[in-house]
């Protein structure tokens, strides 16, 4: 079991100056850093509060509750992909489910967002996974656009469900 737990070390060269490798713990300001782009991109800053002892807490112990690829142009952190395993019961497989996806402004269009993706389904077939899922916001137009390209669906018939906060606190209680 330890064998296949074992991580093997991640590093896709897509074009020159690009590379793509997993994330450590070393990497837990950057990772943050990324993520409070994506915050900042989606509108979503105030609800920001990840810290880097909460990614080096969740994501680098020995079961961790998420991984990350980090994509570098010339030595600089240029992206992020945070990403963990759910299980669909209806295929009989796992499911690589991507949290965030996320390229600096000034670095879109110049193949990070493919090579992380590229990366990822690599990881998922590696993993014996059936899919890759992830949520896109409905204004995210650009977004919505690369993700067609790339051939993936769109799910409309689904509605995402959040228990947070005093709901969450009342259902563990078994309050209603």
């Amino acid at each position: 079991m330890a064998a296949a737990r074992r991580r093997r070390p991640t590093r896709v060269l897509s074009k020159v100056g690009l590379s793509i490798r997993r994330g450590t713990a070393r990497d837990a300001g950057i990772i943050c850093d990324l993520i409070r782009g994506l915050a900042r991109y989606e509108r979503l800053e105030r609800q920001c509060v990840i810290g880097p002892a909460a990614v080096r807490r969740h994501g680098f112990r020995p079961r961790p509750y998420f991984e990350t690829l980090i994509c570098r142009r010339d030595g600089r952190a240029v992206g992020l992909a945070l990403y963990f395993f759910t299980y669909s019961t209806f295929l009989g497989q796992p499911t690589l489910y991507l949290e965030d996806l996320f390229v600096l402004p000034e670095a879109r269009g110049a193949g990070a967002g493919r090579a992380l993706l590229r990366a990822l389904a690599r990881i998922a077939l590696r993993r014996g996974c059936g899919r890759m899922e992830w949520a896109v916001l409905d204004w995210n137009t650009p977004s919505i656009r690369f993700y067609r390209r790339l051939g993936a669906g769109f799910r409309k018939e689904w509605i995402l469900t959040r228990l947070t906060g005093a709901p969450l606190r009342r259902l563990a209680r078994g309050q209603s």
